[in-house]
Parts: structure tokens; C-alpha cells; sequence
């Protein structure tokens, strides 16, 4: 049977009107709109990034060499929502990339076949679908999706596409155009500027098994006692930490939390997703050690509303010392994807034996 490509339907309805937040998601629950004061200091906000960045970017990099702690500074504050999309492809390094290579990506999406074409108009419906871009069925934010997804199939054949891959392209694609959103995809995955993140979706995730084993034994080092608990109960990373790694907290976290995330990881890197993930189980560290194995599953992927204000969980965060301990625990770890358990560790183990 031929295959079928997302040109080939037609587009399905256009779906029904409802109240949408400022993001473009359908609303939950009403929000009071901003008030003057709250607008005022916004546009001030604004003001301030746009003099930073110059017109389309051009003074950047030379703000960033001269200032690179305000810039740090302002931007786990929160880049603008206007400016975002430009700001990310300046601090990701994917601007440099799109302008290396005119043409590659139509080159790509038009005269190029893919293996997983199937796979990723499967997986397109699954991929924020709650955002008024992503709900018409083929319509044009879906066909977005597949077009920079098919792209990167292509582009990187090793890697070709994963299911986690969608959510980090259908953020992007809300912020910038289908290739700027290509060559920011390329820019995470192959490290333009910080490590290579396309051992997330190899085959056998093999950086997802290392982070997690990070993961895990940065938690019993910072939390020795709900380290001891999870052990107790039989809880690993793999239960509750997969998705922050594979799709940076984009699949089932607050978006206004994950766009804050998001400012910070392109342009500190991963260990922001550490820093972030740790300070979640600091939050909640003392009901967590309270609770069983089954009360611990559903409360490790169900934080409370309060737990996901980016103004109270991001400065926790910051304050997490983990870039040097991370270095280590990288060198340490070994061929077979295991760290040698600490001496604490190996006590605990004993008991449990």
C-alpha cells in the first residue's frame, strides 16, 4: 500500500471556539487580567531586552561579552514573551546554523523521504493538543509539526525520530517558523553550544539512563534521608524523571513553568533540568518520605499548583549547587552505565538485603 504523507488528508474541522490563556492553550480556569502596574513594568521589561539585543539580534553577542552576569541575571528573571523566540535562537545558537546553511531545510522537507513518516503523523494529534495551533486535524500547525519532525528524520538519520522529539519542536514552532524551529532542534541535539542532547533518543536512551543515574545519586547525596525512603519502597528516576529529561519539563508541567525552564536551559544547559527536578523534591520533601509506593508514584507526577509557581520553585533551583558534583559523577561514570555506589549507599543496600 502506498504511504501516505500529512499533504495527502485534508484538513479536519476547525475547532469550536472556547477562551483561550495568553499562551494560546484552552483555558482551565479563569485568570484575572494584568493590571496597569503590572503592565507598566512589563513594557519597561521589554524595553530593557530590546536595547540588549539591538534590531534582529545585532547587538547580542557584544552585550553578552561585555555583561554576561546581567545577562545571566535577566534571563532567569524571564525573557519577554515577544522576544522570546528571537532571544532563544540567539542564545542557542541555531541563528548562526540557519544562516550557514540556505536551503538545507527545504531541501529537506521537499525533495527528501523519510522511515518515520508514519510514526510522526501517528504521534502529531498527541503533541500539545490542548493549543489552539496544534487542534486542527492536518491543519496548519499540525503539518508544522510533521514538516520540522520529517526534517530532522532526514537531516540525522541515526537518530531519526523518537515520540519525546514532538514536544520539544511543538514549542518551538509556537515562538518561531518552521525552520528557525528546525535548526534550534539541530543546534540541542547535536550541541552547538552546550553538550549534544541527541542521546535522549538513540536507541537504548543512553543519556537518558545516565542523567537518571545522576539524577538519582545527586538526590541521596542532597537528600540522604527520602533517598533512603525511595530505596525503601523501591522507587528509581525511571518512575517519575524520564520526561523531565527527554522533552525539558515540556510534556505535562505548567507551560508558563516550562517556557521559564526553557529560558534557562538554552542557555545554561542541561544541568538546569537537575537543579529544577531536585528543587521539586526539596519542596516536597517532607510528605514524600511519609508516603508509600503507590501515594509516592502518584505524587511524584503530580505536584501541587504551588509547587509549580516558576517565582517560587525556579529560585530554589537556583540556589542548587550541582555543576561541579555533575562533572565528577560524569567521569565516574562507567562503561556499563553505572556509578559506583558511594559507601552510604552500599550500607543502605546491605540492609536491605
Amino acid at each position: 500500500m502506498e504511504k501516505k504523507k500529512i499533504d495527502d488528508y485534508e484538513p479536519g474541522p476547525l475547532p469550536s471556539p472556547r477562551k483561550m490563556d495568553r499562551f494560546g492553550f484552552l483555558k482551565q480556569e479563569i485568570n484575572n487580567p494584568p493590571d496597569a502596574l503590572t503592565k507598566g513594568r512589563e513594557e519597561r521589561r521589554v524595553r530593557k531586552w530590546r536595547k540588549m539585543i539591538g534590531v534582529g539580534g545585532s547587538d547580542w553577542k557584544h552585550y553578552v561579552r561585555r555583561k554576561p552576569h546581567v545577562v545571566k541575571r535577566r534571563i532567569r528573571k524571564g525573557i519577554p514573551d515577544c522576544l522570546r523566540g528571537l532571544v532563544w535562537q540567539l542564545i542557542s545558537g541555531s541563528r548562526d546554523l540557519l544562516l550557514m546553511n540556505p536551503g538545507v531545510y527545504e531541501q529537506l522537507v521537499i525533495y527528501e523521504t523519510s522511515a518515520s513518516e508514519l510514526d510522526i503523523i501517528r504521534d502529531i494529534s498527541r503533541t500539545f493538543p490542548s493549543h489552539v495551533f496544534f487542534q486542527q486535524r492536518h491543519g496548519p500547525g499540525q503539518r508544522s509539526l510533521y514538516n520540522v519532525l520529517k526534517a530532522y528524520s532526514v537531516y540525522d538519520r541515526d537518530v531519526g525520530y523518537v515520540q519525546g522529539m514532538g514536544f520539544l519542536a511543538g514549542l518551538l514552532l509556537l515562538y518561531m517558523s518552521e525552520e528557525d524551529a528546525f535548526w534550534l532542534l539541530v543546534a540541542l541535539l547535536k550541541g552547538a553550544v552546550h553538550a549534544p542532547m541527541e542521546g535522549l533518543y538513540q536507541v537504548g536512551l543512553p543519556l537518558v539512563q545516565q542523567y537518571l543515574s545522576l539524577f538519582d545519586r545527586l538526590m541521596k547525596e542532597q537528600m540522604p534521608k527520602l533517598g533512603e525512603h525511595f530505596t525503601q519502597e523501591m522507587i528509581n528516576p525511571s518512575m517519575y524523571a524520564s520526561q523531565w529529561f527527554i522533552t525539558v519539563f515540556s510534556y505535562s508541567f505548567p507551560f508558563h513553568l516550562a517556557l521559564r525552564i526553557w529560558d534557562v536551559f538554552l542557555y545554561e544547559g542541561v544541568k538546569i533540568v537537575f537543579k529544577v527536578g531536585l528543587a521539586l523534591l526539596k519542596y516536597r520533601h517532607d510528605d514524600l518520605v511519609k508516603l508509600p509506593f503507590e501515594k509516592l508514584i502518584y505524587a511524584l507526577r503530580n505536584f501541587p499548583e504551588d509547587a509549580m509557581d516558576p517565582d517560587t520553585l525556579l529560585p530554589m533551583a537556583y540556589v542548587i549547587k550541582v555543576s561541579r558534583r555533575l562533572e565528577e559523577l560524569k567521569q565516574e561514570y562507567n562503561k556499563d552505565g553505572k556509578l559506583s555506589l558511594s559507601t552510604e549507599i552500599k550500607e543502605n543496600e546491605k540492609k536491605m538485603q
